[in-house]
């Protein structure tokens, strides 16, 4: 089917509406992607900025840690005890096998 010339005479008075539209259009998908991307950051600073609370998962296997930065199941009283008990052991072992003076680590010696 060929193409007359009063068709092109209607094709070339309509063009300058074409190209403003496709225009538009271009212009419509840069401006959804640039807002998408403004509410995307705004979202992730709120996530930054927000403190979200540790869901309980119920688990006894999962680990705690006490004040003072063990690992371990429970309050850490248990575990306590035990390094009183430990702690006394070694000073009782260091005690019998070696020979202390009373007098070390008490004076400071100051030269200038």
């Amino acid at each position: 089917m060929a193409i007359q010339p009063i068709d092109l005479q209607t094709l070339f008075s309509q063009l300058d509406k074409v190209a403003r539209a496709q225009l538009a259009q271009r212009e419509g998908l840069a401006i959804q992607q640039a807002v998408q991307g403004v509410q995307i950051q705004r979202k992730a600073d709120e996530q930054a900025k927000t403190v979200h609370e540790v869901q309980n998962t119920g688990d006894d296997g999962a680990e705690k840690v006490n004040d003072k930065g063990r690992k371990g199941h429970n309050d850490g009283k248990g575990e306590k005890k035990n390094s009183q008990q430990e702690a006394s052991n070694l000073q009782k072992q260091a005690s019998s096998s070696v020979f202390r003076d009373p007098v070390l680590g008490k004076n400071v010696d100051i030269n200038f």
